[in-house]
């Protein structure tokens, strides 16, 4: 619902929401509404929710970022096959990256996109 500012009535919203997906073989894996993801560096940062745990698989790689903190990475397993180190994870960020970023992304899921489709839809 939104407010017409002019009419100072609330009427539906007939906008389309706007999703992202994370894609593999057709198939989604991952999807939030726009307003749900957290946009750090050029990745986009899926809720732990919306993503399909029956494909990500923990991975042995590991990597410390110098704001963000330590990165857990994730293989995501297709019927297609494995896509190694496909996806990652910042289970407990530094609280100055909170600071940093304005809100709590722990947990959220990136898709390394040259191995994984991410794209938006239902834009207006």
């Amino acid at each position: 619902m939104r407010r017409d500012p002019d009419a100072g009535l609330v009427t539906p919203d007939t906008r389309k929401e706007r999703h992202v997906r994370a894609i593999v073989d057709g198939a989604v894996i991952a999807e939030a509404r726009d307003d749900d993801i957290v946009a750090i560096e050029g990745n986009y940062y899926f809720p732990p929710s919306t993503v399909s745990r029956t494909v990500l698989k923990d991975s042995p790689t590991r990597y410390t970022c110098p704001w963000k903190g330590a990165a857990r990475y994730h293989d995501v397993v297709t019927d297609a096959g494995v896509l190694r180190d496909a996806a990652w994870s910042y289970p407990t960020p530094e609280a100055s990256a909170l600071d940093r970023v304005g809100v709590d992304f722990s947990g959220y899921v990136a898709f390394d996109e040259a191995q994984v489709m991410v794209q938006e839809s239902g834009a207006d």
